[in-house]
């Protein structure tokens, strides 16, 4: 009996093949969230820190400062409260509408996913056997 890879597994077994894909909504700027960002919002929500949450991604400051300008660009409204630094330190917190939009984004990604698993053992079954296609009217 073959060893099984955890792709197998996850696809059933002796599996050859599996759909893949990523997800992201875009919006007349381009992106608007996708994996990375969905990320960066739950690190700063962790950390209080953009920078923090920054760092954690091994991401510049500036380079996170700017998906999150221009999340907030194309939301209309804050996903994040920021203060400056000083004496107290500075911090960041999510808004209300950026809880929905982490929430929105793994909504979907989640019944993405489960649709590619899904995917995957229909094409299992159409070349290996366990279901034969059905032949089309007027052919034998």
């Amino acid at each position: 009996m073959q060893k099984q890879t955890k792709k197998q597994e996850s696809t059933g077994k002796g599996a050859r093949w599996r759909w893949r894909g990523r997800l992201w909504l875009e919006g007349p700027e381009g992106t608007f969230l996708g994996y990375g960002r969905v990320v960066l919002l739950e690190r700063i929500r962790e950390y209080g820190s953009l920078a923090s949450a920054a760092r954690s991604m091994e991401m510049s400051y500036k380079h996170a400062w700017d998906l999150l300008a221009s999340m907030t660009r194309q939301a209309g409204c804050p996903l994040v409260v920021t203060v400056r630094g000083g004496k107290g330190g500075g911090g960041a917190t999510l808004t209300p509408a950026g809880e929905k939009a982490i929430g929105l984004f793994w909504k979907y990604h989640d019944r993405f996913q489960r649709e590619l698993t899904w995917m995957s053992a229909e094409l299992q079954k159409l070349f290996c056997g366990e279901e034969k296609p059905k032949a089309k009217r007027g052919t034998s």
